[in-house]
């Protein structure tokens, strides 16, 4: 067995994970580390709370306030260290903290996960508002609680989170328009896409699609289009996409084009054997999964698992899991869940109306009991979805790209 820290002359050896990111990633790879009594496990997390990220649209809405108490999530067994991670010194293995303190480690789990990427369009980061992390949705649904009922909302971007925004406001009479900057949905099959527009139009929500939906400008109160078209929008939300955390990249480690750690498939750093990536944050062979929490529970215990087998002097497993299915939420009465293929393509298959919404909410309430499972007995979760054709793509070695980092449940 390898390890290197101990207590004391002639203790017991143990072995110091660190674990970056409390997200549903981190916090199961943080549980399942404690299946070894000889591990101690440190989580570095910016908040004292579990935030449930696929809620987040529900806060906007005012129907969830987005977050649990790491009590019911977290392992007793795991310390909790509120504070962020400014850079990782590998050569020493330590954690250097924004706090000016360091966490040292043998091995590290990095699981920071994604926020919005940042708006290229001129005015966006002035007159849009993100809505990817905790404080920003809180931001926005102040906003939204001052703003006249029917004042003009516009919501950019038309990936779950933004079919989602644009619902839950919706849903409370807002006046919504959604730019989808091109295609409604474009993870979606035809025919789910169809069930999606119809219950937005339900909800009336204005869909714009195609390129005369694209932004040109964010002003204070209007968006204007490509094709030179204002929009008069007394609150505008930005949801186009996500981005990687720039931390890897600040720590001289390697990273996928969108700022992602490379891994091999064990999910271990290319550059280091005691770095393992987990959740958005990981680019196995420069191919990651889908920005998901769906992705994020079985990449989180595979990260843990490859820890554990390194430090028993074991050969890690490659990660051969997929994810197969997307949810989408149009409102507490209506949703649409989307099957697809293990590669994480669409199919023809879903469950729309009250039927997808009672699937996606028991989409959000299950990562929370696994995680809540996983605290009470390590080792227990489980994933049965196997990737094959992402198995047979990196066995060939061909053209490498990256999945589009949108989120869904």
């Amino acid at each position: 067995m390898e390890s290197t820290a101990s207590a004391a002359s002639g203790s017991t050896p143990r072995t110091r994970v660190a674990v970056i990111g409390g997200g549903y990633a981190g916090t199961m790879a943080a549980n399942r580390l404690t299946q070894r009594p000889d591990v101690d496990v440190t989580l570095v997390n910016p908040r004292n709370e579990f935030v449930e990220r696929v809620r987040l649209h529900q806060l906007v809405g005012g129907t969830h306030d987005a977050v649990r108490d790491f009590a019911a999530v977290l392992s007793p067994r795991v310390r909790l260290v509120v504070d962020t991670a400014a850079r990782i010194d590998a050569q020493q293995r330590a954690v250097e903290l924004a706090s000016g303190s360091t966490i040292a480690y043998d091995y590290l789990v990095y699981a920071v996960g994604s926020a919005a990427a940042s708006p290229l369009i001129p005015g966006a980061a002035e007159f849009a508002h993100p809505v990817s992390i905790l404080e920003q949705a809180q931001r926005l649904r102040a906003i939204v609680a001052t703003t006249p009922p029917r004042a003009p909302i516009t919501v950019v971007g038309a990936g779950p989170l933004g079919i989602e925004v644009a619902s839950e406001l919706a849903e409370q009479g807002r006046a919504v328009t959604l730019l989808c900057g091109g295609t409604l949905g474009p993870y979606l099959h035809p025919r789910g896409r169809r069930s999606v527009a119809a219950g937005l139009a339900r909800l009336g929500v204005t869909v714009l699609e195609g390129p005369a939906s694209r932004v040109a400008e964010v002003t204070r109160d209007a968006v204007r289009l490509a094709d030179g078209h204002d929009l008069a929008s007394a609150v505008s939300v930005w949801a186009t996409g996500f981005a990687a955390s720039a931390l890897a990249l600040r720590s001289g480690l390697s990273v996928d084009s969108a700022g992602r750690l490379l891994t091999d498939e064990t999910l271990t750093s290319i550059d280091d054997g005691r770095i393992v990536a987990t959740g958005d944050a990981a680019s196995p062979s420069g191919m990651p999964l889908r920005m998901s929490c769906q992705a994020a529970l079985p990449l989180g215990s595979h990260a843990a698992d490859t820890v554990l087998q390194r430090i028993a002097g074991q050969t890690p497993q490659d990660f051969t899991r997929g994810i197969a299915a997307m949810c989408v939420s149009l409102g507490r009465r209506d949703g649409v869940f989307q099957f697809a293929r293990s590669d994480d393509t669409a199919i023809w298959l879903h469950v729309s109306g009250r039927a997808g919404a009672l699937l996606k909410e028991a989409a959000c309430t299950s990562p929370i009991d696994q995680l809540a499972k996983e605290a009470r007995r390590p080792g227990s979760h489980a994933w049965i979805v196997r990737d094959r054709r992402r198995t047979a793509r990196i066995a060939s070695r061909g053209s490498v790209g990256l999945v589009p980092a949108h989120k869904g449940g």
